[in-house]
């Protein structure tokens, strides 16, 4: 096999820790990656690679998380279920959609929100107060005894996870990257929950495009780098889960924001 199949391994596991530490799956690193690395392969292939990693980087992660007692099971079936049709729209889009001009758009809103994480790094403050209308409350109990009480509005969170699911999957870069922020600031979850329940999504959602794209023939090559990828993000994701529990949630969401603002950049230069 060669050397430069070989060194993906490590590459995986770098980016199957780093993506589950801050919930995001690892595809935002992975994609401007590839991009670099195999200028000749479609943006098909590119992301059919991107979300088959991030696939198991979230299964892993989830499992990881899961072991904790972090992930808010009902909240992320729900999240899941809405996040289906977008991640099939988004990969039967892939092909058709002018890349040059959208990654202009969404590199600069990367940029945009990275400031706002900088600046608020923290959710919202939770006042003592009964549960709004279309709000639901949630308990989460962690393996330590931590307990996670809050509530968010059901229906936004509805939404927002169909735009992230055609987002990940038109793209490829998992879609925590937006996910976890809007948990955090739109919809109170505490930061370890958020980024332990946006594992937990981003387990269906990229699963869902993966097979989209299987099943319309776009992701037919890149099954040995996938592979490889794949071996790397297993064995990062439980570091990167067990580092989460030693981390301050602050830095969790500025590490998120780094990553925001690096990719946005990323995606600026290669429209400029």
């Amino acid at each position: 096999m060669p050397l430069e199949y070989l060194w993906l391994i490590p590459l995986g596991f770098v980016i199957g820790a780093y993506g589950t530490l801050i919930g995001a799956g690892g595809g935002f690193v992975l994609v401007p990656i590839l991009l670099l690395l195999y200028p000749q392969a479609t943006s098909e292939t590119i992301t059919g690679i991107s979300l088959a990693v991030v696939f198991f980087n979230a299964l892993s992660g989830s499992i990881a998380y899961a072991r904790m007692k972090r992930i808010e099971y009902r909240s992320g079936l729900l999240f899941s279920a809405a996040t289906i049709p977008g991640a099939i729209l988004g990969a039967l889009a892939t092909p058709y959609m002018p890349r040059r001009l959208f990654d202009g758009i969404f590199g600069l809103s990367l940029i945009a929100v990275s400031i706002f994480l900088f600046v608020k790094p923290g959710g919202r403050e939770k006042a003592a107060r009964a549960c709004p209308p279309n709000h639901r409350e949630c308990t989460v109990t962690e393996a330590d005894g931590t307990v996670h009480r809050f509530s968010y509005h059901q229906p936004l969170g509805i939404v927002v996870s169909m735009a992230v699911g055609f987002l990940s999957s038109l793209l490829g870069i998992g879609g925590g990257i937006i996910h976890v922020p809007v948990l955090i600031h739109l919809l109170n979850f505490p930061v370890h929950i958020a980024t332990a329940t946006s594992q937990f999504v981003l387990t269906n959602m990229a699963l869902t495009g993966t097979l989209t794209h299987i099943a319309t023939g776009a992701f037919t090559q890149g099954i040995r780098r996938t592979l490889l990828l794949a071996a790397g993000v297993l064995l990062g994701a439980p570091l990167g889960a067990r580092l989460s529990g030693k981390i301050h949630g602050t830095w969790i969401i500025r590490g998120l924001a780094f990553a925001l603002g690096a990719v946005g950049i990323r995606l600026l230069m290669m429209v400029l």
